[in-house]
């Protein structure tokens, strides 16, 4: 298991070897290439949004010129509610623009 560190929830997050499995394998574009831009998406991501999907889960972007031509690395976190307060990423992947979720907070 790997932990990320995340300022925003002020904890780090973990990725299990299960779920870098998962992702790997449903967008193996993304990982394990580019699992440094996991990491700077969630100690610094240009947008948090809650999911529609799932209730305790956000998600994490930040834009990367670099990357495909341009795309954002979305990473999905679930929380639990405190005293645990534990978090881990259930999947990740890129995207060219965000549709979904309302947006909990956005880089100025």
């Amino acid at each position: 298991m790997i932990r990320l560190p995340c300022p925003y929830l002020k904890s780090d997050v973990e990725l299990s070897e299960d779920r870098e499995q998962h992702i790997s394998g449903r967008h193996p574009d993304l990982l394990p290439e580019h699992r440094e831009r996991v990491a700077r998406t969630l100690a610094d991501p240009d947008q948090v949004r809650h999911s529609r999907r799932f209730g305790s889960a956000r998600l994490f972007s930040r834009w990367f010129d670099d990357l495909h031509g341009g795309k954002c690395v979305v990473v999905v976190v679930v929380s639990e509610p405190d005293p645990a307060g534990r978090h881990w990423i259930i999947t990740a992947y890129m995207a060219r623009k965000l549709v979904e979720g309302e947006i909990e907070w956005a880089r100025n």
